[in-house]
């Protein structure tokens, strides 16, 4: 009798947390479609240029700086390798630490240096910093770091969540910003004299930008690029990646955390017995853009991770100069767990395919979930 007890009570607890959770899931919206936003005006886009203008040399020095342990893995590669292929500065990759970076969520590399390296060859400081999402946001050496660049003149730009890191340095207090949607309401109650600024993919207010989501930082570095060299070359660099425009119009309304979203995170979390490792090989000279976007997005469906493989251990440099350390030491990969040949496809158009690829393999509601954490820009339902 007792036994017979205990179980009507643990399914009558069992009961309310599923009526509970359903409540919940009931009271969160629907996902929304991207609405089409008006065209930037004229104004509003010549100041924003005119601010991002180069501070202090003809050929600007950018620093991107991470953590060793949990620093955004497209935040970091693609400023750095856009700024690259633009050649149009100087661009070095900077880790707080000696030894390699482990990204989040996905590759592995050697950075170019460290702060203190970067600080004994370049005392003057840089003309711009680029800070990725992190998963520490006040890390010590980090917030010293910054707030010793700002002193010397250097813009700050925080790609995405790394406007909580930002914020965190005091380099936001008082100013106009914006952040991945996830991380607003986070970065506001921590820090309320920031005035938040909606349907734009990336601010720039007193020597200090920030952006949107992770893919935001495409736009970012081409509006960068226009300010530094001109249109022109913007323009190329551009075609390169497979953009037609880069403006900073955005729908924010469209990304939010929805009933849709929540239940691809549930669903793909529970069915773990599923879960994939899939293999990238590391060939020398590949484009660290559509590397760190497919990687990316292939390990946010919280169905599988992307995982890089090579004959031996040694570096991999990339098409502009990463050090790329494979995951696993493989000659090869099982066809059926590797991930789709990135060849030499256009990075925007890596990043489609890649979400194609995963609603082949995983179906659309995977696929949304996916860009949504990416806060990229397409027709959800």
């Amino acid at each position: 009798m007792g036994l017979r007890i205990a179980l009507w009570s643990a399914l009558g607890i069992v009961a309310l947390a599923a009526a509970a959770a359903t409540i919940w899931l009931l009271s969160l919206p629907s996902s929304s479609l991207v609405v089409a936003q008006p065209p930037i005006a004229a104004t509003e886009a010549e100041a924003t240029l005119a601010a991002l203008k180069p501070p202090k040399r003809q050929r600007p020095l950018v620093a991107v700086i991470g953590i060793n342990d949990g620093t955004e893995t497209t935040d970091y590669l693609m400023p750095y390798g856009i700024l690259r292929r633009a050649d149009v500065a100087d661009v070095v990759a900077l880790a707080t630490q000696p030894g390699p970076m482990q990204l989040h969520p996905a590759l592995r590399i050697k950075p170019d240096a460290t702060t203190t390296a970067f600080d004994a060859q370049h005392p003057e400081g840089a003309d711009y910093v680029i800070v990725p999402a992190m998963m520490k946001d006040d890390d010590a050496d980090v917030m010293n770091w910054l707030r010793s660049q700002s002193a010397k003149g250097a813009m700050v730009i925080g790609i995405c969540a790394g406007a909580k890191v930002v914020g965190a340095s005091g380099l936001l207090d008082g100013k106009r910003a914006t952040t991945h949607w996830y991380s607003v309401s986070e970065l506001l109650q921590k820090h309320p004299t920031i005035s938040y600024v909606p349907d734009r993919r990336f601010v720039v207010d007193q020597g200090v930008a920030t952006t949107t989501g992770i893919t935001a930082s495409m736009p970012m570095m081409l509006t960068l690029i226009e300010a530094i060299a001109g249109r022109e070359k913007a323009e190329a660099v551009a075609g390169d990646l497979g953009l037609d425009r880069w403006d900073a119009r955005h729908d924010s309304g469209a990304f939010k955390f929805s009933r849709p979203f929540a239940l691809a995170a549930i669903g793909n979390t529970l069915d773990f017995l599923g879960h994939e490792r899939l293999g990238i090989q590391l060939t020398p000279g590949m484009d660290e853009v559509s590397l760190a976007l497919v990687a990316d997005t292939w390990s946010r469906t919280f169905r599988s991770s992307a995982v890089t493989f090579a004959a031996n251990d040694g570096a991999v440099v990339s098409r502009n100069g990463i050090r790329f350390l494979p995951d696993e030491v493989e000659a090869s990969w099982p066809a059926e767990r590797q991930v789709p040949a990135i060849s030499d496809q256009r990075p925007a158009r890596a990043l489609d395919q890649a979400l194609q690829d995963i609603a082949a393999r995983y179906g659309a509601r995977t696929t949304n979930f996916v860009a949504t954490q990416l806060e990229y820009p397409r027709v959800t339902q």
